[in-house]
Order: structure tokens, then C-alpha cells, then sequence
């Protein structure tokens, strides 16, 4: 059981790292790399191999990070320190609002392909597709405004 529940939390911080990775930038808009990384540890007394960070985002569970190293991570990202720290800590707003962008852009795609698939063969197809759409944002938007309450 204690194994079970140790390769569980080392995959929910794997996971929540690389939502981090793949959602944020630097202040240079840059994404983070492990120079980046590694350096903003370091200026706040915390140090880091390579090594420990590639467990870290696979979810090995030769490492065990201490509370202090994931504090000063979710410092480097710029996010409140207990998304990392608590396995139910909140989500971050800045990831949030970049998946909540991401979903969009990918909703526009559909649209987009499904009208120049469909718009000279079959209008009604179309407009059908394009309804389903609408209302899939719909329902989205009202299920993250519910969660926001």
C-alpha cells in the first residue's frame, strides 16, 4: 500500500509539473528549461541536479522532494506554492487561464476545419456540426464558472 500511494503522489506532482511546463512562460516568454529552473532554486538556497529534476517530471520515485524544494518551485513558476505542495492544492489561475485559451483555440480549429470540409459539400451538415460547437462552449463555460463558485 505505501508503494502504491508513493508512485501515486510522485505521478500527481509529475503531472502537475509538466501542466506548469506546457502552460507557463518566463518573463522572457520563453518556456522554463532546467537552466531556468535550476538557477531560480538556486536563488532562493535550494539546489538541483538534472538528474533529480527528469524524476521529478517522470514520476520516479527515487526522489522524494521535500516541502522546501516544492515551495520554491511553485516561487520559479510564480504560482501559489501549495499547488505543489498539497496533492489537492488549487490550480493555479495563470495555468487556468492558458488552458482555458488552449481549449478555445482548439474549438476555433474545429470550426474552422469543419467549414471548409463541409461548407461547399453540405450546409446543413455544417451548421449542424457548427451548433454542436456552440453549444460544447456553452457547456464549457458555464462548468468552469460553476467551479469558480
Amino acid at each position: 500500500m505505501g508503494d502504491a500511494n508513493r508512485e501515486r503522489s510522485a505521478q500527481i506532482l509529475a503531472d502537475k509539473i509538466n501542466l506548469l511546463l506546457d502552460t507557463l512562460r518566463t518573463e522572457a516568454g520563453q518556456p522554463y528549461d532546467f537552466t531556468t529552473i535550476q538557477q531560480g532554486l538556486k536563488d532562493r538556497g535550494v539546489a538541483i541536479s538534472r538528474t533529480k529534476w527528469h524524476y521529478l517530471k517522470t514520476a520516479d520515485t527515487r526522489v522524494r522532494p521535500d516541502e522546501k524544494l516544492l515551495r520554491a518551485l511553485g516561487e520559479v513558476f510564480g504560482v501559489d506554492p501549495r499547488y505543489l505542495v498539497q496533492e489537492d492544492g488549487p490550480l493555479p489561475q495563470q495555468v487556468e487561464q492558458e488552458l482555458h485559451t488552449v481549449r478555445a483555440l482548439r474549438r476555433a480549429e474545429v470550426r474552422n476545419f469543419a467549414a471548409r470540409a463541409l461548407g461547399q459539400i453540405d450546409p446543413e451538415g455544417l451548421q449542424a456540426i457548427l451548433e454542436v460547437i456552440k453549444e460544447n462552449e456553452a457547456a464549457s463555460r458555464n462548468s468552469t464558472t460553476q467551479q469558480s463558485d
